[in-house]
């Protein structure tokens, strides 16, 4: 699969003057919920309503879905407010469901993003559909099992795609439920420019407070659309409750954000430069989150020499690595002066770290 203009046509012809809003609950609990809702958004900038249907939970015995009775629901959607409707599929039996229901939209979520034989089986199931379909990244951050999921529908004659960039789950303690790792999206737009990328931030953020942030930083770095999960009772939703919010929230936050938009050379100028810096601040971002966790690790170290009453200092032990990142710098095209100065920065504060510790 490589990249073609054809791949945003489906998204382009929604003519829209903004973003592609994609909202509604996290799950359908009841058919006056999902009207509820579906009301209070239609005159907004969603486009498409979502409401999950089967539900994926990570441990039995939470709520898993209303099952196929919410297509109903969700057909009342469309007839009485425009909007197109949205669901997660996650098997051949829901593919069939909804494509009987006339679901607009089905998305393939992480959970079965991560299992090649579920796209597969999704994908035959979806032969050939003009339905438009999007596919949620792995729980882990794996790009090539991302690509491979659009790429097996890709090859079942699916020509309406998109992604959906809903985090990565981490062993390590985060304000984010699912960690967005926005390095991994920027080599997915450098890869397919014109595959229409969508952000969730109700599942990158786990807690509504985030949402706005997260939201203007995926389009900041060009995202083309949001997922947001919007309840009219977040606090008592079935589900997720912690991460949606109430429709009149979404419509503010969708005000709220800052659209850039391309009206001559200078905009346009002013646009790249804007994306190419979002994209910096995000790798700035991650090389002092690395940073931090190689001075977490020295900290270990001083207070194991500390035990041992050894010096802080290796001189052996520091020449050798110097050398050999002066090395590998060189072949990253970066100086070796960079690099040195660099690494001896990151040296001191080690030993810093490391005197405070053996010192205390």
């Amino acid at each position: 699969m490589e990249n073609n203009k054809n791949m945003r046509s489906w998204l382009n012809n929604f003519e829209l003057s903004h973003p592609l809003v994609i909202g509604g609950p996290c799950s359908a609990e009841t058919e006056e919920q999902v009207l509820k809702i579906a009301h209070e958004l239609k005159d907004s900038d969603v486009t498409i309503f979502r409401a999950g249907i089967w539900k994926p939970r990570t441990r039995p015995g939470m709520f898993e879905g209303v099952g196929a009775i919410g297509l109903k629901w969700l057909q009342k959607v469309k007839k009485e407010t425009g909007l197109l409707i949205a669901t997660e599929v996650a098997n051949a039996a829901h593919v069939k469901l909804a494509l009987e229901h006339d679901v607009d939209v089905l998305w393939i979520g992480a959970r079965s993003t991560v299992s090649p034989f579920i796209v597969q089986e999704i994908a035959d199931a979806l032969n050939g559909t003009e339905k438009i379909v999007l596919v949620k990244n792995p729980v882990n951050p794996d790009l090539a099992l991302w690509l491979g999921g659009i790429e097996r529908l890709y090859s079942s004659n699916i020509k309406k795609l998109g992604l959906i960039h809903r985090g990565f789950s981490t062993y390590e303690k985060s304000k984010y439920r699912n960690i967005p790792e926005w390095q991994i999206t920027i080599e997915l737009q450098n890869k397919f420019p014109d595959l229409p990328l969508i952000c969730d931030p109700s599942h990158i953020s786990g807690r509504r407070d985030l949402i706005f942030d997260i939201s203007q930083t995926a389009l900041d770095l060009n995202f083309d659309g949001l997922m947001i999960e919007s309840h009219w009772d977040p606090d008592n939703a079935w589900s997720d409750a912690k991460q949606q919010v109430k429709p009149s929230r979404l419509i503010e936050i969708m005000k709220e954000l800052k659209i850039r938009k391309l009206n001559n050379l200078e905009e346009e100028y002013k646009t790249k430069l804007d994306k190419f810096r979002s994209q910096i601040d995000v790798f700035d971002q991650n090389i002092l989150e690395i940073i931090s966790k190689r001075m977490k690790i020295s900290n270990e170290i001083g207070s194991l020499k500390k035990s041992k009453n050894v010096a802080v200092l290796q001189n052996k032990r520091w020449k050798q690595v110097l050398e050999k990142m002066v090395i590998e710098g060189n072949e990253m095209d970066l100086s070796s002066e960079f690099t040195r100065k660099i690494f001896k920065a990151i040296h001191q504060e080690s030993i810093n770290h490391q005197e405070k510790i053996i010192n205390s």
